[in-house]
């Protein structure tokens, strides 16, 4: 039983145990939410406000199942503000509707990382995220300033978001921009398409090599929306090779081994949180698009 601190008095019920305790938001926010947090006695929501002169009792089961391990799941960069993790394919940002596979937090979490308690509890410290089905170098949150900064920074466009792509066809011209608004498909709410009344998007693609009936593309995102690259591409024909779901030619796709779409976030060009210097941190292509791409190029030999 602990009393509440005069400094944490009005405070949520998930941040104060953040706080207090040394648990992640989440976390505290779950332990909330199945009636195991008393204040003066009684049951409080995670989102309950601590009373002054409270008394706060905690029950933290020891049985509780570990965050599902992420494998091959590497740090590419990391300090006291912030961790840059290469994201594999198949795992999560962070929890949500319909997802009960590995994520991103939850990898970190098992690793004993602390991550930043800002943002909603189970997105915290998340300041951009990379699709299920998309690879390579994310970053999280680990102390509040980096939370503010870099959340501003990403809103802003002042973070360089650079991914490789490998798509169908030889783009013309080799470099160019699109500038098309993205919403949901107005039939089809699971796919992602270019509509009128959608949000602005605007994707920068630079050929960097042509190959056999393909192209590896450098794409600069100057807006982050939902499937933007996949659907900005397909709506040029020129879908990213392996992505059947927004009309890549299935048969490559089984051909170079593809169980999803080549594209793949190589670079995050950032200004840090605290010290002002600027970052570059890179990642190398992942084995599955790797192969494919060798593949391509073989063939043009």
């Amino acid at each position: 039983m602990l009393p509440v601190p005069d400094g944490l008095v009005g405070e949520r019920v998930d941040v104060a145990l953040s706080r207090l305790l040394g648990l992640s938001r989440t976390r505290a926010g779950e332990l909330a939410t199945e009636g195991l947090v008393l204040v003066d006695g009684e049951a409080r929501a995670k989102s309950s406000r601590l009373p002054e002169g409270g008394l706060i009792e905690v029950e933290i089961p020891e049985d509780r199942p570990a965050p599902t391990p992420v494998t091959g799941m590497r740090i590419l960069y990391d300090d006291d503000d912030v961790v840059v993790v290469d994201k594999p394919v198949g795992v999560a940002a962070h929890t949500g509707p319909g997802w009960t596979g590995p994520t991103v937090l939850g990898n970190l979490e098992a690793a004993g990382y602390r991550i930043s308690t800002s943002g909603p509890p189970e997105r915290q410290g998340i300041v951009h995220r990379l699709d299920v089905g998309t690879s390579g170098a994310m970053m999280v949150a680990k102390s509040e300033l980096a939370y503010s900064v870099m959340k501003r920074a990403f809103r802003e466009r002042t973070v360089r978001k650079i991914y490789h792509a490998v798509v169908a066809g030889h783009p013309d011209p080799p470099s160019g921009t699109i500038d098309a608004p993205i919403g949901r498909h107005p039939s089809r709410e699971w796919r992602m398409a270019v509509i009128d009344g959608g949000k602005r998007a605007v994707t920068h693609y630079d050929t960097l090599e042509l190959l056999p009936g393909a192209a590896l593309l450098s794409v600069h995102l100057e807006t982050g929306r939902t499937h933007q690259i996949r659907v900005h591409m397909a709506a040029v024909n020129h879908p990213c090779v392996g992505d059947v779901f927004y009309g890549a030619d299935p048969t490559q796709a089984e051909r170079l081994g593809l169980g999803r779409q080549w594209l793949h976030a190589v670079e995050l060009g950032f200004t840090h949180p605290r010290t002002g210097m600027p970052v570059t941190v890179r990642s190398e292509y992942p084995e599955d698009l790797a192969s494919a791409l060798e593949q391509l190029r073989a063939a043009g030999r």
